[in-house]
């Protein structure tokens, strides 16, 4: 029996109250069907795939907030993503007071290495409490990645997607691809091919897997993907997202970061306690120098070279030296 209509609340956030229905994202006749025409004593990889599928049941929570979440610590923390907040806020303000599914267009967002990318899709999948798939395009080099390969390969699993929707909870996860700009392998093999589908809401309806082969509901993900250079993401993909240039920090928005930043991990850890509420205004100065990314390492390599002094505050000569590491390692300046 479908229970597509019922509403859940879910556990509360800091934030905002999710609310959720429940949607199906695969037909369990059809999975029933598979598993039953497999020969016997073959593809036991493929069969505990179906028997999981069975097992947990096509139900996911389809998650929105039950109003418009507060998000001003958001616009604090990441002051450089501004633009790309307020057309979040945007659509989310279309669904707060509805019975409509929340709708994200997908995201791409370019910019240099360290300002914060792929930080602000992880806040972004705790803002909206639907869950996160991650993959690094770096490192991978073949489609299946994304869709899953044969069962007929020795090795095959399925993609990231089908695990992402039947193992989790949520049918709308934000689903991250990272580095987007880096995906490599052969034409025959293009990393990105299945997103052809996947990033249209009509044919993402009917994704099927190729290891499973099982139409899976892909409609509702939220798709976000970092890049630093949009040169050698194929136009079809770009015509396919909502394209946004983040700047790095100005000096002042870093030193609100770096700030932030400190209070966190003064306050996370127990010995942050002996340490002074607020850093001093020429170590920001410093730090507002430095790439979001390499913010906290240096805070806490600062926290470590004042505690070893003996010091209650720390100094620009606690931070570690940018420029030397850099020329060490063979970096042109």
């Amino acid at each position: 029996m479908s229970i597509s209509n019922e509403l859940v609340t879910l556990t509360p956030c800091p934030h905002s109250i999710p609310i959720a229905r429940m949607r199906p994202v695969y037909r369990l006749d059809e999975v029933d069907r598979k598993l039953n025409k497999l020969p016997a004593k073959e593809h036991e990889g493929l069969r505990s795939t179906y028997a999981r599928m069975l097992e947990k049941g096509p139900e996911r929570f389809q998650v929105k907030p039950s109003g418009l979440p507060v998000m001003d610590y958001l616009y604090d923390d990441l002051p450089n993503f501004s633009e790309v907040l307020d057309d979040i806020r945007r659509q989310l303000a279309l669904c707060e007071d509805s019975r409509d599914a929340l709708e994200i267009t997908p995201l791409l967002l370019l910019g240099p290495p360290g300002i914060g990318k792929t930080h602000f899709a992880r806040a972004l999948s705790v803002l909206l409490g639907t869950g996160m798939g991650f993959m690094s395009m770096s490192s991978m080099t073949a489609g299946w990645v994304l869709s899953g390969a044969s069962s007929q390969w020795k090795g095959a699993r399925p993609g990231k997607v089908f695990d992402t929707l039947v193992e989790g909870q949520y049918a709308n996860p934000v689903m991250v691809v990272d580095e987007i700009d880096k995906a490599g392998g052969e034409h025959a093999y293009d990393p990105l091919g299945a997103l052809y589908s996947l990033l249209e809401h009509d044919t993402a309806s009917s994704f099927t897997d190729e290891y499973a082969e099982v139409s899976i509901d892909a409609s509702q993900v939220i798709w976000v993907a970092t890049a630093n250079d949009a040169r050698s993401i194929p136009e079809p993909i770009l015509n396919r997202m909502n394209v946004y240039e983040v700047k790095p920090p100005d000096r002042e928005a870093a030193r609100q970061i770096a700030t932030k930043l400190y209070t966190s991990i003064r306050t996370n850890h127990d010995w942050g306690n002996r340490f002074e509420l607020e850093p001093r205004s020429e170590v920001l100065e410093r730090m507002s120098d430095m790439a979001p990314r390499e913010m906290r390492r240096a805070w806490m390599t600062a926290f470590g070279n004042a505690k070893l002094a003996q010091r209650d505050h720390l100094l620009c000569d606690d931070l570690p030296d940018a420029h030397s590491r850099k020329t060490m390692m063979g970096f042109v300046q």
